[in-house]
């Protein structure tokens, strides 16, 4: 997990790349502020009037645990208070959470 950019002051509240066991890797997921708190946004292209996801996780399990190793890593790189070099570098999240993505 890598939280590419971190704008805590705006709806998309920073970007990630997710890398799944080393063999599959999703650049562009959004973190965003919603009515019920922060979602993962996955990433997407306008077709007509409506965005449609270019890759996104199957299953209920998959979807929950892609959501739950994208917000915590977020929410680390916040409590540690990284955001300038995360805008500006990239940052890794810290060991401790994998993306375990059974039956992938």
């Amino acid at each position: 997990m890598r939280i590419q950019s971190i704008r805590p002051g705006d709806s998309i509240k920073g970007t990630a790349s997710v890398n799944i066991n080393g063999a599959f890797a999703i650049r562009g997921v959004k973190i965003i502020e919603g009515s019920n708190g922060l979602f993962v946004s996955m990433p997407s292209y306008k077709a007509g009037n409506e965005y449609k996801d270019i890759c996104f996780p199957i299953t209920q399990e998959c979807r929950k645990q892609l959501h739950e190793a994208v917000i915590g890593a977020y929410e680390q790189a916040i409590s540690q208070g990284q955001d300038t070099v995360a805008k500006h570098h990239g940052m890794q999240a810290p060991e401790g959470q994998p993306m375990e993505m059974a039956g992938m």
